[in-house]
């Protein structure tokens, strides 16, 4: 139960401090950019993407004709001088403004990530320090596993990866800070 309460406790302090860090800080907004011209990019995804939602990545190159040397070759070359996009699609467009389905989901994803690090901070009699520093290892390898990639293979902006480093190591320092707390009520050492 003490695991359970310290999710909980977790997950509304990572929420919370999400909350500030995208709204009052946008250190969700680092890095992205807008279009110099919205309205020719937008007139133009259908006819260039179709009707398939999904991740596009632009110039491309067909995986089953990746093993093509000339394929490979003429990619390569229109790479270099082509404009790089990477762009989430959805054809039918959506209500980015209506967060009512986002917030619940953002505040299940962090109280489940904040359920996976109790679990691990509670498994023995560890320190506050203890406690703290596992939450701190944790962000660290997430935002390497997940975000880091991204820049590496997608080309995300140096900018928003330090951005979203920042967001997470602060947000589980807080959020660590309240479960090591709670963790350590019960006369283990503090």
């Amino acid at each position: 139960m003490r695991v359970l309460v310290a999710a909980l406790m977790g997950g509304i302090v990572m929420f919370l401090w999400g909350a500030i860090a995208h709204v009052a800080l946008s250190l969700g907004n680092v890095g992205i950019r807008q279009p110099a011209n919205e309205d020719t990019v937008l007139s133009t995804l259908h006819q260039g993407l179709g009707d398939r939602p999904g991740v596009y990545i632009l110039p491309s190159v067909e995986p089953a004709k990746m093993h093509d040397k000339a394929v490979m070759e003429a990619y390569g070359a229109k790479a270099k001088a082509s404009p790089y996009a990477w762009v989430v699609y959805l054809p039918q467009g959506d209500d980015l403004s209506d967060m009512s389905g986002q917030l619940p989901r953002q505040w299940a994803s962090d109280t489940l990530a904040a359920l996976a690090l109790a679990f691990v901070m509670g498994l023995a009699s560890f320190s506050f320090i203890t406690r703290l520093s596992i939450a701190l290892a944790g962000a660290v390898f997430a935002w390497l596993t997940s975000v880091v990639p991204y820049w590496n293979w997608y080309r995300f902006p140096t900018d928003f990866t330090v951005a979203a480093l920042i967001e997470q190591l602060v947000g589980w320092l807080l959020a660590g800070a309240v479960m090591a707390w709670w963790l350590g009520r019960d006369g283990r050492r503090a």
